[in-house]
């Protein structure tokens, strides 16, 4: 099993050619979009990450069910080689949730590009005990791995959750390799030795999830190092200045799981 790691366009700027040319000479394999990150036609945006060799997922989000299908052949129109989806609401009852995501299993096959939805806040999958349920209701479901979400919204490191999360790290296609603590989504900076037990955490997660794919054959396992811009990166008060530079805390998060990869495989 190989491993690319990609590269986040969220909190890039600049002239779209020049951020992929900056994602390319950083030695990343691939980039994440999402919907409305450019108005180029979905053609010609694909061609241009092409031509940097660069692979190419897409993301979007979706809130009610009836608006999965084209959302998703939207996505679709630019041939990614996997999608990431956040979807439904956290609101839903199990029945309505269970319900959206049979209706984005039957979209999945019909446009024949795996689709992953994200474990988030504000979405059904909010929870390690709530995934875990959608995992096993529906064994065909593929899941984006943020689990910094879930350290968030329990306020605390879900050790006591271990037995939903092994169910979930079975399903999971696709890690957003960001590291969350108790009172946030994003630490300032995961070099930091202040957030030592949250790094190891996450990174015992993404161990059991690389050998979870590849004890299914999966050839390529994917990863993108997905730290957000201010407000999701802290700022100095009165300043909006960023306690740490996002690029080379990417950066960093890319080389520790490429470290991690190669002393799991």
């Amino acid at each position: 099993m190989q491993l690319a790691v990609f590269r986040a366009l969220w909190g890039m700027t600049g002239r779209l050619e020049d951020q992929f040319d900056q994602i390319a000479e950083a030695g990343y394999d691939g980039l994440e979009g999402f919907l409305g990150v450019s108005s180029l036609p979905a053609a010609q945006f694909s061609g241009m990450v092409a031509q940097r060799g660069l692979k190419l997922i897409m993301a979007g989000g979706v809130e009610k069910k009836e608006d999965l299908e084209p959302t998703l052949k939207k996505l679709a129109e630019y041939q990614p080689i996997k999608i990431g989806l956040q979807g439904g609401r956290d609101s839903m009852t199990h029945d309505q949730a269970r319900a959206f995501y049979e209706e984005a299993l039957r979209v999945e096959q019909q446009i024949g590009i795996p689709v992953s939805h994200e474990t988030h806040r504000g979405r059904p999958l909010f929870t390690p005990w709530d995934t875990a349920f959608y995992a096993r209701e529906l064994p065909s479901l593929k899941l984006v791995a943020d689990y910094s979400h879930w350290v968030n919204v329990l306020e605390r490191l879900p050790e006591d959750q271990q037995e939903a999360i092994d169910v979930v790290n079975a399903h999971v296609f696709h890690i957003h390799a960001r590291v969350g603590y108790e009172e946030g989504p994003q630490v300032p900076d995961p070099s930091a030795p202040e957030y030592a037990g949250q790094l190891a955490w996450h990174e015992k997660q993404w161990k059991a999830i690389i050998r979870a794919r590849q004890q299914a054959g999966d050839a390529l396992m994917t990863v993108t190092p997905e730290y957000g811009p201010p407000g999701y990166l802290h700022t100095l008060p009165h300043t909006n200045v960023p306690v740490a530079d996002l690029w080379n805390v990417c950066l960093w998060g890319a080389r520790r799981f490429r470290q991690l990869f190669a002393e799991t495989t």
